[in-house]
Order: structure tokens, then sequence, then C-alpha cells
């Protein structure tokens, strides 16, 4: 695979600090039962990276002392981590919201068909990847059949209230361009998707999340292998919006790794740019305790502008209308 890094260093973007954290995303590591296109973590079957029981429960230290109220869980499938379903109960008992990040597919696996009923007793709320209300370019994406399952899985939530008015079960979906250009208006392509998914399938849920690919790992390389990189690049400078800089997620989200490692943001972890506090090499979460991040500089380079070109992007999708 390519690397990404050193195309990325020469940067012209903006310096920025932390503002109050609201919220800890925490990847359970790289294990995955798909191999995406768009996947800037670069998961699947194989990686063996996987968070242990002693990172779970500083992770959950961290939680019971910082206050934050958030928890935001990624990966790889966060769900095969063998842990996942204790962090959650813990978190919740603890009064903490958890949001995750699911790929739909996992819950129809054998062995997790009881994820999604566990999702509902816990009042998890669900994230979960559909980079198109297609089945071609589902499949062309992130693989033959994928399609399919991820619409067995969204009815199987739906059955259980997720995405249904009344319920207080959140079901969000996330759309990836399928290749290098930037997402369209958010608003606008979540009524596409709801008219689509329901007249289709029978599908129902809360909110549509844009989401740019980041020119970095998977996506980045094969963007190198292309001869599309510099290209890619111009487009995410030239739509850079200033404005966008006040709302991106690096300011308010603390990343974790899967070994409890902490980063500004997902994608300087994927890069490996840990978080600078006291000009140390890299700080664990353990070190946090008690210590109060705002102000803190975020590491920038020029992926940064996948955040702020356009409508924006997050985490929790784009940063303006």
């Amino acid at each position: 695979m390519h690397a990404t890094l050193p195309l990325l260093e020469n940067t012209e973007f903006p310096s920025i600090s932390r503002a109050k954290l609201e919220t800890l995303q925490v990847n359970l590591g790289y294990l995955c039962n798909q191999t995406c296109l768009h996947c800037h973590v670069n998961a699947g079957p194989r990686r063996e990276e996987v968070m242990d029981r002693q990172t779970i429960d500083q992770v959950l230290d961290y939680l019971a002392g910082s206050g934050v109220k958030k928890l935001d869980l990624t990966g790889g499938a966060p769900e095969m981590n063998p842990y996942f379903r204790d962090l959650v109960m813990q978190a919740r008992r603890l009064g903490v919201q958890v949001m995750n990040r699911c790929n739909l597919t996992i819950l129809e696996e054998p062995g997790y068909e009881g994820m999604a009923a566990f999702f509902a007793e816990n009042q998890v709320e669900v994230v979960a990847s559909l980079p198109c209300y297609l089945e071609d370019n589902v499949n062309s994406q992130r693989g033959i059949g994928v399609f399919s399952t991820s619409m067995d899985a969204l009815k199987r939530l739906n059955a259980l209230g997720y995405g249904v008015d009344g319920t207080g079960l959140v079901l969000n979906l996330v759309f990836n361009p399928l290749g290098p250009s930037l997402p369209p208006n958010q608003q606008a392509l979540e009524g596409v998707y709801h008219q689509e998914l329901e007249s289709r399938y029978g599908v129902v849920f809360n909110h549509l999340f844009t989401i740019t690919n980041m020119p970095i790992q998977r996506f980045g390389s094969t963007l190198i292998s292309k001869g599309k990189f510099s290209e890619y690049m111009q487009l995410l400078k030239e739509a850079y919006h200033e404005s966008n800089l006040d709302n991106v997620m690096c300011r308010n989200l603390l990343s974790v790794d899967w070994q409890g490692y902490v980063f500004d943001c997902d994608f300087n972890q994927m890069l490996n740019l840990p978080l600078h506090v006291d000009a140390q090499p890299r700080t664990h979460l353990s070190e946090l305790n008690g210590r109060d991040l705002q102000g803190n500089p975020i590491v920038v380079m020029n992926h940064c502008y996948g955040c702020t070109a356009g409508h924006g992007s997050s985490c929790g999708g784009a940063l303006e209308e």
C-alpha cells in the first residue's frame, strides 16, 4: 500500500486548538468482517489489532472521572471486540450516551444475530454505513452481497424500533462518495435516501451523515495508484471554507486507538500523528485523568482540508447546510 503521509506534511492549513471535550471516540480494533475500498482504517478480517481488557477498563475509568457524556465506538467492526458488550453496559451505567458505528453486515453474521437487540436494550445510537441506496453502487465499494445483507440488517433494526418516530432509538446512516469527489448537499441527499429506501425496501431511519473520503490509508493509496492523489487534494483545497473551522470534530473530540493512545481525531490516528501533550512523543489515555486539554494545539496536515471542504465533514456529517 502506498504511504500518503509524505504527501500531506507540507501544509498551509491554519493552526487550530482544542475546545471543551464532549466526545470520547474509541477504536476497539481494526478487525472487521468487511474490506471496503474507502476505509481509512484499512480494516479487514485478517487484522489482529484488538483492544484488550485492561485498556477497556482504562476507558471506563476516564469516562467516570472526566465527565464526558458521549462515547463513540468505532473500528473495524467494534462489535467484534470480545469486551464490546461489557463496555457498552458499563458506560450506560455511568450515564454516558453510547454511539456505535456499525457496518450493518456484522448484525447478520453467525454469532452476532442478537447484537441489534442488545443495542435496543441499552439505548445505543446506531450510525450505519450505507454509501448509496442503489445495490450496484454499494456492492462496488463494499463487496458483492453487502447491499442485500445491509437491507436485512436495517429491517432487523427497524423491527426493534430503530429509526421509528417516538421510540427514542436513533438510527443514522452514513454516505461516502464512491470516488474522488465531494459529498452533495446533506439535507437534499437525506430526502432522497428517505424516499428511495422506504419506497423500495420499507426501510426507515432518522438522519443521513455525509462524510468526505480522506486521502489516507486504503483510499489514499488507491488515489496514488490511479494518479489522482494531487488532483483530489487540489479539489479539497479549492473547496476550503474557513467557516467550517469552528466546528471540526477535533475541537471537541478525543480519539483513542486500540492500545489506548490518544489523538486529535480518527484520521490522525490512522496517520500515527499523536496528540501533543507536554512534548511527549505520544500520550496514553490513562495519563490524562484529571487533565484539561482545552487550548491544546491540534496536529494539522493537508488531509485536514477534507474536513473543511464544501459543506464540511465530521463524524457527525456535514458541518453546515
